[in-house]
């Protein structure tokens, strides 16, 4: 079993930075894939990012970076020039083995944070 806690949303402008945090607690070696998904009122969930614990990563935008660390079992987004568009709740999201084709597709995860909410004013 997989518990992910997600921190470090909040209210910022544009332009400004967050560093989005999701902490894994069980097995996190090899194949264990985490990702960040993100969902605005009204919309799909849109994936970010994702990592594989072994190595690898895919983002979605060049504002972002994704990284860990192995020794607190922490998955990182830094999030950089942050736009209006980029509100949405923050969703950590991981599963044992995901191919990096199917990392995009949030059926893949099978464990869930329970988000973080990021608002950009303008």
């Amino acid at each position: 079993q997989v518990q992910l806690v997600e921190s470090g949303g909040g209210l910022v402008q544009t332009g400004d930075s967050l560093r989005l945090s999701c902490v894994a607690s069980g097995r996190t070696s090899g194949r264990f894939t985490v990702g960040w998904f993100r969902q605005a009122p009204g919309k799909e969930r849109e994936f970010v990012a994702a990592l594989r614990w072994s190595g690898g990563s895919t983002v979605e935008s060049t504002r972002f970076t994704i990284s860990k660390d192995n020794a607190k079992n922490t998955v990182y987004l830094q999030m950089n020039s942050l736009k209006p568009e980029d509100t949405a709740i923050y969703y950590c999201a991981a599963d044992t083995d995901i191919i990096v084709s199917a990392r995009r597709d949030p059926n893949q995860y099978a464990y869930w944070g329970q988000g973080t909410q990021v608002t950009v004013s303008s």
